[in-house]
């Protein structure tokens, strides 16, 4: 009984593990990144200031940023330090940074 609970438990951790990856990564599709783009360049944003975050993917965006749709993406866009940056919504974390 004790090694089929330690089995079980083993099994619960590592499919856990498997869902926090699989959560963690995003695919952006070749058209998405084209929308996104284009959609960009006519759009502008005023750059917002984040003292101290660094825009890696995966970094969480204040609830304070405001961010904005972008048509036929599920993800939103800001502007942060002079850099576009796209975030899942749900989330808040960065998905992509732009150069």
């Amino acid at each position: 009984m004790r090694m089929h609970l330690t089995s079980a438990a083993a099994a619960l951790v590592l499919f856990a593990g498997v869902g926090a990856v699989a959560a963690e990564d995003v695919v952006i599709t070749p058209e998405q990144d084209t929308v996104v783009r284009e959609y960009v360049k006519k759009q502008p944003l005023a750059s917002v200031k984040l003292p101290g975050v660094e825009l890696n993917v995966g970094t969480p965006v204040p609830d304070t940023v405001e961010l904005h749709e972008v048509p036929k993406v599920k993800y939103r866009y800001v502007v942060i330090d002079n850099r576009t940056v796209l975030v899942d919504p749900s989330t808040r974390k960065i998905v992509k940074v732009y150069d």
